[in-house]
C-alpha cells in the first residue's frame, strides 16, 4: 500500500496519520521519475513543486542572497531536466537533486568570482575598506553575512553538514571530494565563521 493511500485511510478513520519514511517516498516518487524520464513534462513538474521548497533554501544557504537563489534554484531544475535520464535509482532522487544542486551553486559562484576578477582592476584601494563598526555586543552578528565571506568549498560542506545533516561520505559523494577534505573544509568553514563573528 503507498504512503498516501495509507495516510488517506487514517486520516478517514480519524486516527493519527502516519509520517512517511524515506522508502515509502523513494517508492511513491518512483513511477513519477520514470515518467519524467520518459518526457512527461507534468510528471517533472510534480517532482519539480515537491522539491522546490528544500531546493531553493539550499541555494539560499549557498548563495547567501534571495534573487541569486532563485537564480540558482530554476537553473538546478533545468540542468535537473536535462540530466534526469543519468538518474538511476540507486540513491534518492532528492539525494541527486541536491548534489546537482550543490554543483550548480559551486559552479556559478566560480564562473561570478572569475568574471569579477576580470573586471575589478583599479589603483584606489580605498574602495576595499571595511566599514566601521560599532563596538561592543550591541552590534549583533549577522550569521548569514558571515557564511557569504566563506571560500565556495568550506560553506558547501558547511552547510552540507551542519544545516542539511548529512555525513561526510554523503558530502564526499554530492560534491566528489575526498572524505578527508570534507572534514577538513568543515572545520576550516568552522574556523572562519568563528573569526568572522567575533569580529
Amino acid at each position: 500500500m503507498s504512503s498516501s493511500v495509507a495516510c488517506l485511510e487514517a486520516s478517514l478513520q480519524g486516527g493519527p496519520i502516519p509520517a512517511a519514511t524515506p522508502e515509502d517516498r523513494r517508492r511513491d516518487e518512483a513511477p513519477l521519475i520514470r515518467r519524467a524520464q520518459d518526457g512527461d513534462v507534468a510528471a517533472f513538474e510534480q517532482l519539480y513543486r515537491d522539491h522546490l521548497g528544500r531546493v531553493f533554501a539550499l541555494c539560499l544557504r549557498l548563495a547567501g542572497e534571495a534573487a541569486l537563489a532563485e537564480e540558482l534554484a530554476q537553473e538546478a531544475f533545468v540542468r535537473a531536466w536535462q540530466k534526469l535520464g543519468s538518474f538511476r535509482g540507486e540513491s534518492a532522487f532528492s539525494s541527486w537533486l541536491y548534489a546537482l544542486t550543490v554543483n550548480t551553486a559551486l559552479s556559478e559562484r566560480r564562473s561570478r568570482r572569475r568574471r569579477t576578477a576580470r573586471v575589478v582592476a583599479t589603483d584606489d584601494l580605498s574602495l576595499f575598506d571595511r566599514p566601521g563598526r560599532p563596538p561592543g555586543p550591541e552590534r549583533g552578528f549577522d550569521l548569514e553575512r558571515a557564511m557569504a565571506t566563506l571560500p565556495p568549498g568550506a560553506r558547501a560542506v558547511l552547510v552540507l553538514h551542519d544545516v542539511e545533516g548529512y555525513k561526510h561520505h554523503e558530502i564526499a559523494e554530492m560534491t566528489g571530494i575526498a572524505t578527508g577534505t570534507s572534514k577538513a573544509q568543515l572545520h576550516r568553514a568552522r574556523r572562519l565563521l568563528r573569526e568572522a563573528l567575533t569580529r
